[in-house]
């Protein structure tokens, strides 16, 4: 059974070289791509079964035995992580063919895509933090390669400066992972995590733990690092763009959940601060943006930026509650982007613009669409009975228990403006009298098809609370027992 924790990486990569060599013959290839996404979250659903039920997998590669080899960890979080991927993945393939023209299908567009979900997925399961760079360089390739898929101007202008960020974050990633090894002599998490809590140097280890805070903040855009993604988000396809939103900066605050709950909390009251006002900044400055936009994909852009910062504060409360809530919202968040994404781009394309000034009365030739971007809104607000307010609630109970009022008043604001720039956008894209006609729905029905299954995904997430929840509290309480990742990889021999 520990050889199937290599499955979530496997899969991608091998589907993405076998809809390379098929890249000129379209029709087979959007079939294979289609029924290899759909065979990648089939393995998901059941890895992340077992582990949820009999327990997590360690796979020590090559039968190296841990520390001393490469790790692949599948427990309860990065399998829920993983299979959340997946199901991302199958609406963008199902999405990409009405979206993408023929020309850049056939340019190994599916295989950059595939790519992008091996780096992901690897980035989730990895267990020693090199490696974690690695499986990000994997996905930054990937994602650089898709950022300029078409070869427009804009493309090519943003992409400039969303190479550029990423490779000094990826500098001193590589950089900070080097002194890790020099004052601790591993990379191997659970041996960091061990390390770590015996140093006699909490001051270094801080020090260390802030570096790997600025490297994860950058990747997952978080104030006042954040000036670097609404743009570059915007200018590929609306599937690549969904991809992005949903999956990019999501694998920053794994890491920072990951590395920040198992090895980097000597000096909580440094740490946990630095979570808690980055966290607040993020989601202020973050939804200030969306509400000076006009750009309906903008809207949407800039709306990761706040979830971020709930993540953060979630993450800097160090409860159970906190903790839970940054995950359920993850989780959750992760859908919902690239739902609104996808919604975003199907309303662009059928207006033949991104203003939102320029649109109006499209709730008449399309109320589907309409209505479920107007959930969409409420699901990114937190309004009840959602999942965005199953996260926040958990939250809220997490920063009251932790005495933090004022992030508390923050939430509840941010949750307010966000809600306000969604509906915003709503009116004056469906409602009024604007020259967007009645158009077929032709190409733009699968479109709505692909945002449609996941917005059943996130509608579940919050009308079945009841049966997550339970799963996600466990998780927390892993993570706060640092203790059993290192038995569970080590185990026992050190």
């Amino acid at each position: 059974m520990t050889n199937l924790a290599i499955l979530p990486i496997l899969i991608p990569f091998l589907s993405g070289v076998l809809v390379a060599f098929t890249h000129n013959r379209l029709g087979l290839t959007r079939t294979l791509a289609m029924l290899l996404a759909i065979v990648h979250l089939i393995t998901m659903g059941f890895l992340s079964f077992h582990v949820l039920t009999e327990g997590s997998i360690v796979l020590e590669a090559g039968d190296w035995i841990a520390p001393y080899g490469i790790v692949l960890v599948l427990d309860p979080l990065s399998a829920l992580l993983v299979l959340t991927t997946s199901i991302i993945l199958v609406a963008a393939v199902w999405y990409a063919p009405s979206s993408v023209s023929e020309e850049q299908e056939s340019f190994y567009f599916y295989a950059f895509v595939f790519l992008l979900i091996t780096g992901v997925s690897g980035a989730f399961i990895t267990g020693d933090l090199f490696n974690l760079f690695v499986f990000f360089e994997v996905l930054l390739m990937a994602s650089y390669a898709l950022i300029t898929h078409g070869g427009k101007k804009v493309q090519l202008r943003e992409s400039i400066k969303y190479v550029l960020i990423n490779l000094f974050s990826s500098m001193l990633f590589v950089t900070t992972v080097s002194y890790v090894y020099a004052v601790l002599g591993t990379v191997n998490m659970a041996q960091l995590a061990e390390r770590a809590a015996a140093s006699d140097s909490p001051g270094i280890i801080t020090t260390v733990a802030i570096l790997l805070f600025f490297v994860f903040a950058t990747k997952g855009a978080a104030f006042p690092l954040y000036y670097w993604l609404p743009r570059s988000y915007i200018v590929p396809n609306p599937v690549i763009s969904a991809l992005f939103g949903a999956l990019l900066t999501k694998v920053g605050v794994y890491s920072l959940i990951r590395t920040f709950t198992l090895i980097f909390h000597q000096q909580p009251e440094i740490i946990d601060n630095l979570f808690i006002w980055v966290g607040n900044l993020t989601m202020l400055f973050g939804v200030l943006g969306a509400l000076a936009s006009r750009n309906i994909k903008l809207i949407v852009a800039y709306n990761i930026i706040p979830a971020i910062g709930f993540m953060l504060v979630g993450i800097g409360m160090f409860n159970i509650d906190g903790l839970s809530g940054s995950i359920y919202y993850l989780l959750q968040d992760m859908i919902i982007k690239a739902a609104l994404f996808l919604l975003a781009g199907t309303i662009a394309s059928l207006a033949g613009t991104a203003d939102i000034n320029k649109m109006g009365g499209m709730i008449r030739s399309h109320p589907m669409l309409g209505w479920m971007f107007f959930i969409g809104g409420l699901v990114l607000a937190g309004v009840p009975p959602f999942s965005g307010f199953i996260g926040k609630l958990l939250l809220v109970r997490g920063a009251f228990e932790k005495g933090e009022t004022v992030t508390v008043i923050i939430m509840l604001i941010t949750s307010l403006l966000i809600l306000l720039s969604i509906v915003r956008a709503f009116i004056r894209v469906f409602w009024g009298e604007g020259n967007t006609g009645a158009e077929p729905a032709g190409k733009h029905g699968s479109q709505i098809f692909s945002a449609g299954f996941l917005m059943l995904f996130t509608v579940f997430l919050g009308i079945g609370a009841e049966a997550i929840l339970p799963s996600v509290q466990q998780i927390a309480d892993y993570l706060l027992e640092p203790q059993t990742y290192i038995e569970l990889v080590l185990k026992g021999d050190h």
